[in-house]
C-alpha cells in the first residue's frame, strides 16, 4: 500500500469533487434543457409541430421500436455517418499533408477549397437522396474545412524546430513524421470531434 501525503490526499479529493461537480452540472443542464423544451412545447411558446417535445419523441420512439423500424433507420444513419467520417479523416489528413509538402499545390487549390466548402446543399439537388448521395454530401460538408484547418495547423508548427531538424541532417520526411504529425495531434482530434457531428447532421 502506497503512502500518500496529506497534500496529495487533498489534491485527489479536490479532483474527485471537481469531477463529481462537472458530472452533476452536466446532468442538471441536460434535465433543465429537457424540462424547458417540454414546458415551452406544452404551453405553445414554441411550435410543437416543428420542434416536437421530449414526451412526443419518447412516444414515437416506442411506437417505432415495437415495429423494429427505428433500428433499421438507426443502422442506416450510423452507417452513413461512420463511412463519411472515415473518408473525411483519412482523405483530409492525406490531402493536408500533400498541401504542406507541395506549396505550389496549396497556393493553387486553397481558394477553390474555400468556395467548395459551400457546395453541400446543392449536392442533394444534383444527386438525389440515396445513400451514396448522403455520404458524399456528409463528406463535402466537412472535408474542405478539415483540410484547410489541418494545413493551417501544419504551417503553425514552430519554425525553429524545423530548422533544428534540417541542421541535424533531417529531410522533409523526417520533419513530417517527427514534428508535423505528432505536433498536430490536438488539431486532428479537435477536427475529428467537430466532423463526427457534422457527418451526423
Amino acid at each position: 500500500k502506497m503512502n500518500i501525503s496529506p497534500l496529495q490526499r487533498r489534491f485527489v479529493i479536490k479532483q474527485r469533487i471537481y469531477s463529481i461537480s462537472v458530472t452533476l452540472s452536466r446532468l442538471i443542464l441536460f434535465l433543465g434543457f429537457i424540462g424547458i423544451w417540454e414546458f415551452t412545447a406544452d404551453k405553445g411558446i414554441i411550435n410543437a409541430f416543428i420542434f416536437s417535445s421530449p414526451v412526443r419523441l419518447y412516444q414515437t420512439f416506442m411506437d417505432l421500436a415495437r415495429d423494429g423500424v427505428i433500428f433499421m433507420h438507426i443502422w442506416v444513419t450510423l452507417y452513413e455517418t461512420l463511412v463519411a467520417f472515415a473518408i473525411i479523416t483519412i482523405v483530409g489528413i492525406i490531402f493536408a499533408i500533400l498541401l504542406w509538402c507541395f506549396k505550389g499545390l496549396s497556393d493553387c487549390l486553397e481558394p477553390f477549397m474555400v468556395v467548395l466548402n459551400s457546395l453541400p446543399p446543392m449536392l442533394i439537388v444534383w444527386l438525389g437522396t440515396n445513400t451514396k448521395a448522403i455520404i458524399i454530401t456528409a463528406v463535402s460538408v466537412a472535408i474542405f474545412g478539415m483540410i484547410i484547418n489541418l494545413y493551417t495547423g501544419f504551417l503553425g508548427i514552430d519554425k525553429e524546430k524545423i530548422t533544428l531538424i534540417r541542421t541535424l541532417g533531417g529531410n522533409k520526411w523526417h520533419i513530417l513524421c517527427k514534428l508535423i504529425i505528432p505536433g498536430s495531434k490536438k488539431i486532428i482530434i479537435s477536427n475529428m470531434k467537430v466532423n463526427i457531428g457534422l457527418c451526423l447532421v
